[in-house]
This record gives structure tokens, sequence and C-alpha cells, in this order.
């Protein structure tokens, strides 16, 4: 005998649902093609991103392995 009704939680990604849908039909399809030259191109970004980043913190770590003795302080 439950006579308490059920109560139904819609979250919030839920309520968005419906209209990220009408939003992804009026987007035009790509083709094959567009879709992979996408790909590379975030993927290519993404690499480059990388590679700078360590070349950056090498070019950094050398910097400060290699200071000049009258920067490093003495151990007097």
């Amino acid at each position: 005998m439950n006579t308490k009704q059920s109560i139904k939680i819609i979250k919030r990604a839920e309520r968005a649902a419906p209209q990220e849908a009408v939003v992804e039909q009026e987007v035009e399809k790509k083709t094959t093609q567009e879709s992979a030259r996408d790909m590379v191109a975030t993927v290519s970004s993404w690499v480059s991103e990388f590679q700078q980043r360590r070349r950056s913190e090498t070019a950094q770590a050398l910097k400060t392995l290699f200071a000049e003795p009258s920067a490093r302080p003495t151990g007097a």
C-alpha cells in the first residue's frame, strides 16, 4: 500500500538534450573527407602544442643547469 506518488527527477543535462538535438539537425552534415581533415588538423595542433611545451621546458632546464657560477648561491 504505497500511497506516495513517484517523483521524476529531471537533471540539467536531460533538460538541455532536446534542444541540442534540434541544433544538431540544423547543422549540415560533413563529408567523410572533411571530417577526416578536421581530425587530422586537431591532432596536428595537439602534437605541435606538446612539442612546443616540451621545447620550452627543456630550454628552461638547460638555462637553470648551466647558469653562470656567480648566479649560484654559495654554500658557506
